[in-house]
């Protein structure tokens, strides 16, 4: 036997005892809680309300449930059964398929390593804020007594000032670096150091932990629903969530921005999804999987919008009632009229006759518009629905510190199940490529790598972090992991080879793929792929890329000082979107050269004189 063969030989014997020795998931239950904690996330309470509230309320859900039916479920499908038959993460996935297919796996890694950096920072501004909570009152509901800072919460507000200067101490734009926060860093810590807890072990303490992050935030959920439905105005947030405006749906950027959503919801393309279904039995129905992880998922998003909403209609109320009741005291000392013949309830009536009697005073008292709807249409996504909007309504809630640490908790639960996926997808990949030395304990190896994150994810407490943050965010989660995925269900379906595919499916389910899979992993999924990512490619390409700096010295300030990006921050945002798919074709090409150098030593082995041969020496 020759040297290729043993070595080939080897490795498959290699590949059976690795497969054996596989560790297993305690029972069916971990294996689901562990994949919805995964896909169920931050986005699904904090970015999928702001999508509906924007885009027509009800009139949303129906390009997300299309986008859900054609490119969320089949992806989470293929991932999911892929790497349950094959039993290996995302690299050894890939390269079992086909050596040139390696860069795919080493991309999700790499995304779902640059994903975590960000994504623990926001767990540690949960913990900041949770910690925080137990104050009476809550430190954001006023502003601080130290007369130099008062005049900026003034102007702006008790729970903008305290988000950005007592958390963040933000500087005025990206330029600006600022010095590191040392509470960022200990809340930092402390993040990585829970996750890590909870990590020690891989899916043996994965499947412990998994029991309480990912049910603790229903019951929480279903608590603020509960409590939200009997606040005054959580009609008005309701009716603004679910009224259609089905005009919106003639707008592409909705369409464009359900694809993305569901997508990036289900977290697929990161690889955690295929390391985490790799620990499962062979012999099990992973298309029932699939369907209960994508409609749990997609469920939670909207069963999130409720209590969301009706907690935006109760603050929007309260803001309106503020409002008219700032307009009111004007009014009385202006007229002299007595506090008790103006009310909220008549306030309407009163101002019409006031202006209209005496139009000049009322326009000299500078008034504000009060108007319900204005209010209704501040809309917040990301970190400022969860730290300025939904703050600033808790403070106006009884048992306000009850209210923020369940809140909080909820939040730090959500985010730590999808940290255990991040991590996942870069520990498994590494442990395929056989990078963990011998001699170094597998618990050891983890520490390792949530150090080295925390060490990178430094440059967040930089008082310039915040931008940062929101960098990571819009360039790493997008266009990569679109990529991706092309990549991956091209590969399945037209190098693995589609009918293999179906037939492992069957073995493993008991019954073949029906004709919904088959037409979404041949056409349709990938299809929809490739025009999501054209159509973000445009979308981005047309506007200038800008973002929002918190500028005191800002003539409108409070509100954000938009500034364009500068040509080397706009670099780093082109290397983000770009640099973590460079692996797939990086070892294509390196695949390739090797292929072709070997396919020269064997032509010269098989003829020793064809190099003499070639320059006429015979």
């Amino acid at each position: 036997m020759d040297r290729d063969a043993e070595s080939a030989e080897q490795t498959q014997v290699d590949g059976l005892k690795e497969i054996i020795e596989r560790p297993k998931w305690d029972n069916k239950v971990q294996y689901l809680l562990t994949c919805i904690g995964f896909a169920v996330g931050l986005g699904n309470v904090w970015r999928f309300p702001y999508l509906c509230q924007i885009y027509g309320g009800g009139a949303f859900l129906i390009p997300y449930a299309i986008a859900l039916v054609f490119e969320g479920l089949p992806l989470l499908h293929m991932e999911l059964a892929i790497g349950q038959r094959l039993r290996m993460g995302s690299v050894g996935v890939w390269n079992s398929i086909s050596p040139y297919l390696g860069g795919l796996g080493v991309a999700s890694l790499v995304v779902s390593f640059l994903v975590g950096l960000f994504y623990n920072m926001i767990l540690a501004w949960i913990l900041w804020y949770f910690f925080h909570s137990f104050q009476n009152p809550l430190p954001w509901r006023d502003c601080p007594l130290n007369f130099e800072s008062d005049c900026e919460c003034e102007k702006s507000s008790p729970v903008n000032y305290f988000w950005y200067r007592e958390t963040l101490n933000i500087t005025p734009n990206i330029e600006t670096s600022g010095s590191v926060q040392w509470w960022l860093v200990l809340c930092l810590a402390s993040a990585w150091c829970l996750v890590y807890i909870c990590f020690i072990r891989g899916i043996e303490t994965i499947g412990k932990a998994i029991y309480v992050t990912a049910t603790f935030p229903y019951l929480v959920l279903t608590i603020f629903l509960v409590r939200s439905l009997t606040l005054a105005g959580a009609t008005d947030g309701l009716i603004y969530l679910f009224t259609p405006n089905w005009e919106t749906l003639k707008n592409p950027k909705v369409w464009l921005d359900a694809a993305t959503q569901i997508f990036f919801s289900l977290s697929l393309a990161f690889g955690g999804l295929i390391a985490f279904s790799s620990y499962n039995a062979q012999k099990n129905n992973c298309e029932r999987d699939a369907l209960i992880v994508g409609c749990v998922n997609s469920f939670t998003s909207i069963y999130a919008s409720i209590p969301i909403f009706a907690i935006l209609g109760f603050k929007a109320n309260e803001n309106y009632n503020d409002c008219k009741q700032w307009n009111i005291l004007r009014l009385t000392n202006s007229f002299n009229i007595g506090d008790e013949n103006i009310t909220l309830e008549n306030y309407d009536d009163w101002f019409k006759y006031l202006n209209k009697t005496d139009p000049s005073e009322v326009k000299s008292l500078n008034l504000k518009t009060c108007n319900l709807q204005t209010f209704l249409d501040q809309s917040a996504s990301g970190t400022g629905l969860a730290f300025i909007v939904f703050t600033e309504a808790v403070i106006k809630m009884p048992g306000s510190q009850v209210w923020a640490v369940l809140f909080f908790v909820m939040l730090f639960s959500l985010g730590l199940s999808s940290m255990f996926g991040n991590l996942e997808g870069v520990l498994t990949p590494l442990l395929d490529l056989h990078m963990i030395p011998p001699w170094i304990p597998k618990e050891i190896f983890t520490g390792l790598i949530c150090l080295t994150s925390f060490t990178v994810a430094l440059i967040f407490t930089l008082g310039s972090g915040n931008y940062w943050l929101e960098i990571f965010n819009s360039y790493v989660g997008s266009m990569p992991l679109l990529i991706i995925a092309f990549f991956e269900i091209i590969s399945v379906v037209y190098i693995y080879g589609i009918n293999k595919f179906n037939d492992d499916i069957e073995w493993m389910s008991g019954r073949r793929p029906n004709i919904y899979w088959q037409a979404t992993w041949r056409f349709i999924s990938p299809f929809m792929l490739l025009v999501v990512f054209v159509a973000y490619v445009v979308v981005e390409a047309e506007k200038q890329p800008t973002y929002n700096a918190w500028n005191p010295d800002y003539v409108q300030f409070p509100l954000a000082d938009v500034q364009p990006y500068p040509e080397w921050v706009f670099v780093i945002c082109v290397l983000l979107s770009v640099l973590p798919v460079v692996p797939i074709p990086l070892v294509a090409l390196y695949k390739l050269m090797g292929f072709l150098k070997k396919y020269i030593m064997d032509r010269h082995n098989q003829n020793p004189y064809a190099n003499e041969l070639c320059h006429g020496e015979l």
